[in-house]
């Protein structure tokens, strides 16, 4: 591993871990830069799992045991250690996570292609809280949806408090930017989808009867909290659906509405599949059944 001691705290090595908690900075440059940052040992391990490539390390002393294995396959790699108060200085929060790893950003997906390798997948309109983006993505991992689309505004899934919070997940659920809605609307027809839009419309239908019967591929689409769903996204989606709320609460959490959306879909599918499994009672036993319980009577 190429351990490199920290004795300087401006040197341009270390630019990529400088002013963290400035998102609006961090928004654009880790983008613009190509890079984005895994926290955290898992989070690292998580990263090189799905192919990524590191830059740089950023870690102190006692940590260096858990990422030298991860990083086996990457000697050149460097590694700079330094003292917590070292780091707290040149980030500016304290690492207790340990290691902060600078990865290179993986190329963009094409959201045509995302479509067409998909069944059930998660749009996002316009989310600009990353802890929400985070928790959407690991929700999409634990129950099983396929991928996330993401309009042009929406936060960024790769910036660190959404890798944080997501567990990783963002790193293992394939996901792409999509054009505005006059392409993006069109996109999803084209390849065969329901777009189906969670929002208090009168028209929306009860997440429970809706998951009753599903269309073959569906994309459930979420906006954001205070303005909700734009009116062209509305315009673009087929359905709309509604979570009935009681005591006076007119809506969820974003990522909770999305986890319970899943779920629901996720259990409807589960339901459809043993039902076209099982398939209809026969004609002829059920008849001669009934004739054996006529004749017994």
């Amino acid at each position: 591993m190429n351990l490199i001691e920290i004795t300087e705290l401006s040197i341009p090595e270390l630019a990529d871990y400088t002013q963290l908690t400035d998102v609006a900075l961090r928004r654009v440059r880790e983008p613009g830069e190509g890079l984005y940052l895994a926290e955290s040992p898992k989070v690292i391990e998580r990263a090189l799992r799905a192919g990524h490539r590191p830059r740089s390390v950023l870690i102190i002393p006692e940590w260096i045991p858990k990422v030298e294995a991860l990083l086996a396959e990457f000697p050149d790699v460097p590694v700079f250690v330094g003292a917590p108060e070292q780091l707290e200085q040149l980030t500016g929060f304290h690492m207790h996570r340990g290691a902060l790893a600078s990865m290179h950003r993986p190329a963009p997906r094409d959201p045509a292609e995302l479509l067409r390798a998909s069944k059930r997948v998660v749009v996002l309109e316009d989310l600009t809280d990353h802890t929400n983006v985070g928790a959407i993505f690991r929700s999409v991992a634990a129950l099983g949806a396929d991928a996330v689309l993401l309009s042009p505004a929406c936060a960024d899934p790769l910036y660190r408090r959404a890798v944080r919070v997501s567990m990783g997940a963002v790193l293992q659920v394939p996901w792409a930017r999509l054009p505005d809605w006059r392409e993006a609307g069109p996109l999803f027809r084209e390849e065969g989808y329901e777009l189906t839009a969670f929002a208090l419309r009168d028209d929306a239908e009860d997440l429970a009867d809706y998951v009753e019967e599903l269309p073959e591929r569906l994309a459930l689409l979420f906006g954001t909290e205070g303005d909700g769903l734009s009116r062209r996204a509305l315009a673009s989606a087929a359905r709309s659906v509604v979570i009935p709320m009681e005591h006076g609460v007119d809506s969820l959490n974003v990522a909770t509405a999305a986890a319970l959306a899943l779920w629901a879909v996720r259990t409807g599918d589960q339901r459809g599949r043993r039902e076209r499994a099982l398939g209809p009672a026969p004609v002829v036993e059920t008849l001669s059944a009934a004739a054996g319980e006529g004749v017994a009577r």
